[in-house]
């Protein structure tokens, strides 16, 4: 039987093609995307691994130079053992860092500052109740008052002040004496009022503007009273007096005088006493149990009336974020004492008793 030929048509109709042939066309095209595809991707592969290799190298050298400087720099130190590096204590560190010399001059700094306060070169704040005489005075008084005092104030004055001009009559002699007072701990209320509107009239007040006049922070009084003091005048004494005793002026002027020149003073009645342990009774100290198995006080002024030269008031205004205060203010102010070189004057006329007989104070 005779084979049929393909059909063919004219030119410009379509033609049918074998099954295989066209099986051929479309495995040869495809083969042609994949080939494209492969040397698309394969070229960022091959710059990978390339720059991988330089930076190989890079690192091999680096590491061969190293190893071989560290083994040029041991054979130079095994030839000369006296340039071998000793180990580094933290001091040595620090000096090398420039810590150390940095710590010095910090601490050099400090101490400087300190002596130029002990010294007195500090910035005086004479702007309260208008003192600013440039005059050395010999003595502050500062007598503690309260508020509901007004009376006993009066009898103060009374006792020295002979007319309206006797508050600046005493400064021409060289006494400052003022009422010393807190703040109410209610700011501002009819109390702080009745003050500044006395202060206003009489001049007399030294009103401590960061002290709150509290029982509970009466022991703390005296810090604020000294500070503030030895800021606004330039004195030879700065003098504490309790505001339930009479003050004999005349005969306490004629004692300071005669201590006249002398530094680092602590004068007063001087004490001792038994340390109170037991919760509720009067001057009970919550902290009994420094002061030893005897319980005893150690010796300081009674708090009624007692003095300090200036340099020991500086020392109270520069330390007095960090003394320590007790349950009593004449116990604080003689454990500061304590930790000084005081010299202790023990004087019976300052023990203000019943009695007025060559007495400076006594009680009322």
């Amino acid at each position: 039987m005779d084979t049929i030929p393909p059909l063919f048509y004219k030119e410009g109709l379509p033609t049918t093609l074998p099954k295989q042939q066209k099986q051929r066309r479309r495995s040869s095209s495809s083969s042609l995307l994949s080939s494209k595809n492969y040397y698309s991707s394969s070229i960022p592969s091959i710059l990978l691994a390339f720059f991988s290799c330089l930076a190989w190298l890079y690192v091999a050298g680096r590491l061969w130079q190293d190893a071989e400087n560290r083994t040029l720099m041991f054979n130079l130190l095994m030839k000369n053992p006296a340039h071998r590096p000793k180990v580094l204590t933290v001091e040595d560190k620090l000096m090398v860092l420039g810590c150390k010399d940095l710590e010095r001059r910090i601490v050099e700094a400090e101490m400087e500052l300190t002596l130029a306060k002990s010294q007195g070169f500090i910035k005086n704040q004479l702007t309260q109740n208008g003192s600013s005489s440039s005059k050395k005075l010999l003595a502050v008084i500062g007598i503690y008052t309260g508020f509901g005092s007004r009376l006993q104030r009066n009898a103060f004055r009374g006792s020295w002040m002979a007319g309206v001009d006797s508050v600046k009559e005493l400064e021409e002699r060289g006494i400052v004496i003022r009422f010393v007072i807190g703040r109410s701990p209610n700011r501002g209320d009819s109390l702080d009022r009745n003050i500044d509107e006395e202060n206003h009239m009489k001049n007399d007040f030294l009103i401590l503007d960061d002290f709150e006049e509290t029982d509970e922070e009466s022991s703390k009084k005296a810090k604020f009273f000294f500070s503030s003091a030895v800021q606004n005048w330039d004195a030879e004494f700065y003098v504490k007096v309790d505001k339930d005793i009479q003050l004999d002026l005349e005969e306490l002027i004629e004692f300071l005088e005669s201590l006249r020149g002398q530094d680092s003073l602590y004068v007063g009645c001087m004490k001792s006493g038994e340390v109170v342990s037991e919760v509720g009774k009067e001057w009970y100290e919550p902290e009994w149990w420094k002061f030893g198995d005897e319980r005893l006080y150690f010796q300081h002024a009674a708090g009624s009336l007692y003095i300090l030269t200036r340099n020991f008031a500086q020392y109270i205004n520069i330390n007095s974020a960090s003394l320590k205060t007790y349950a009593h203010e004449d116990t604080s102010v003689g454990s500061w004492m304590m930790g000084i070189r005081a010299n202790y004057i023990d004087d019976n006329r300052l023990c203000c008793t019943s009695s007025t007989r060559d007495k400076v104070c006594s009680v009322g």
